[in-house]
């Protein structure tokens, strides 16, 4: 589950890390209430979409308005955050369509000396959370990955131990810093990686991490994202979703109880087990067609599922055919058969149906589908189901 910058920060904050002074704003005279009440000579505006790069992102209407700018007084403050708001930001993240603007964060500018980069995440092949630092702040730090790695410096951390103060030691050695910034580095750093792992997150990141010129180590940015997984130790941070900023057909899966993922092909795909999900994906590329999402329906999926299943495909205008592939393990065959047919009466099939069926009671399953009266193209095994609906889809 991914949140807002200024949702980010408010938990730092209570964490006891430095941020910035700031107030989320949903109108542009919110904007210039906010200016107002923080004091500051200079404040930023900033976007608050679930993506990065927004400081260089522009306006989809206005390819002058920055997602990010500074301002120098309320009218300013006002002026753009009505220039953001309610409008479609694009940055290297969200693709051409952008995302629309719904909140801006009016923060109080600070003081930079210098630019740095942190982030957390969890290494799986050491099988524990890892502090990156750079010295390469603000910048895209996947370049920096790319073109000069080692400017990159890791630290590995136990969960239960949390960062030491030794390897705070190193790392402002690594990245130049010194005196009183020490104390503040220990205090950020380690609270960062502590926070990381009470809250299970997925990924922490500050791009960038100043150092202030009074030497404090100042979080001007937020990324923080949470394991779903573990979101039921965590019933206060469910509240800090924002579903405007997913995709409207993955939300409805998720709430039927649906693994599911948009894609942008087009050749639905209905199956159970992630694994085989996976397999059919990559079944149908081989063949030359292009999938147009990952729906994995589970092995208990029951009717009410599956026909919400083929609302969901069925709904995007992309799909020119559909493929169900069904392993009958837990799940009967019978059971998908009718759950398919069942579903046709309620929605009706408006593009080609693939249905390939193996496993417990499978011959009865095949059966009913042959007998219903409903134009659906059985296949006998993989190969020959990627081949039909590819096939399908390309005569749709």
């Amino acid at each position: 589950m991914k949140i807002h910058e200024f949702q980010g920060k408010e938990l730092f904050r209570k964490a006891g890390i430095a941020v910035p002074a700031g107030i989320a704003a949903r109108s542009p005279d919110e904007a210039a209430a906010a200016f107002d009440q923080l004091g500051a000579p200079v404040a930023v505006v900033k976007a608050q979409i679930h993506a990065g790069g927004r400081g260089k992102g522009t306006i989809k209407d206005n390819p002058q308005q920055r997602g990010v700018q500074l301002v120098r007084s309320r009218d300013e403050a006002r002026q753009v955050a009505a220039a953001l708001l309610d409008r479609e930001l694009v940055t290297v993240q969200t693709g051409p369509d952008g995302k629309k603007v719904q909140r801006v964060l009016v923060e109080a500018g600070c003081d930079i000396e210098r630019e740095l980069y942190l982030g957390i995440i969890v290494d799986r092949a050491a099988g524990l959370p890892v502090l990156m630092a750079s010295t390469e702040g603000g910048v895209n730090i996947e370049e920096v990955a790319a073109k000069t790695p080692h400017l990159i410096h890791m630290e590995h951390f136990h969960p239960s131990e949390g960062l030491q103060p030794f390897q705070v030691g190193k790392l402002c050695y690594r990245l130049g810093i010194k005196g009183d910034s020490v104390r503040s580095a220990h205090k950020l750093m380690r609270g960062l990686c502590k926070l990381f792992v009470e809250l299970d997150c997925s990924i922490v990141e500050v791009n960038p991490l100043v150092v202030t010129k009074q030497g404090e180590l100042l979080a001007l940015d937020a990324k923080v994202n949470f394991d779903d997984n573990a979101l039921f130790r965590h019933k206060d941070l469910l509240e800090l979703r924002d579903l405007a900023e997913e995709d409207p057909a993955e939300v409805r899966a998720a709430a039927a109880g649906l693994s599911y993922v948009q894609l942008e092909g087009t050749i639905g795909c209905l199956v159970n087990g992630a694994g085989l999900a996976m397999s059919t994906m990559d079944i149908i590329k081989l063949h030359g067609g292009q999938p147009s999402n990952f729906l994995d329906v589970g092995g208990g999926a029951n009717t009410e599922q599956v026909t919400e299943a083929f609302r969901i495909l069925l709904g995007d205008k992309n799909v020119k055919a559909v493929l169900v592939n069904i392993f009958g393990g837990i799940m009967r065959c019978t059971t998908i058969a009718n759950a398919i047919l069942e579903a046709y009466k309620q929605v009706g099939f408006n593009v080609p149906l693939v249905v390939r069926l193996e496993g417990t009671e499978v011959q009865e399953g095949r059966n009913i589908l042959a007998n219903s009266g409903v134009n659906i193209i059985n296949a006998e095994g993989l190969t020959d189901a990627a081949r039909k609906v590819v096939a399908a889809a390309n005569a749709a």
